[in-house]
């Protein structure tokens, strides 16, 4: 069905309207989703200086069934493997 948009509109039932009207008056308190182990810590501010951090990760060698993509230099599974011959994985390829 057209519409035609140069007709002048028509005005909907103020009855409807006005029984959303006392609810609106209410005073609603804004509740926040935060849990009580959330701390100010927590949250990384983008541009931050995190020179003084130090990172504990463990580092894992290459497995032998694992390979390094040639192009995003990703080390993936082997399965992950679309050309064997030049080690590109599926997502590069």
């Amino acid at each position: 069905m057209a519409t035609d948009y140069d007709r002048p509109r028509v005005e909907q039932n103020e009855e409807s309207l006005d029984i959303l009207a006392p609810g609106r008056n209410t005073a609603q308190a804004a509740v926040a989703d935060v849990e009580e182990s959330d701390t100010a810590e927590s949250f990384e501010l983008p541009g931050a200086d995190l020179s003084g951090e130090e990172l504990t990760v463990r580092v894992v060698p290459r497995q032998a069934d694992e390979f390094t993509c040639t192009r995003c230099f990703l080390v993936q599974h082997r399965n992950r493997m679309a050309d064997p011959s030049e080690n590109i994985c599926m997502d590069c390829a």
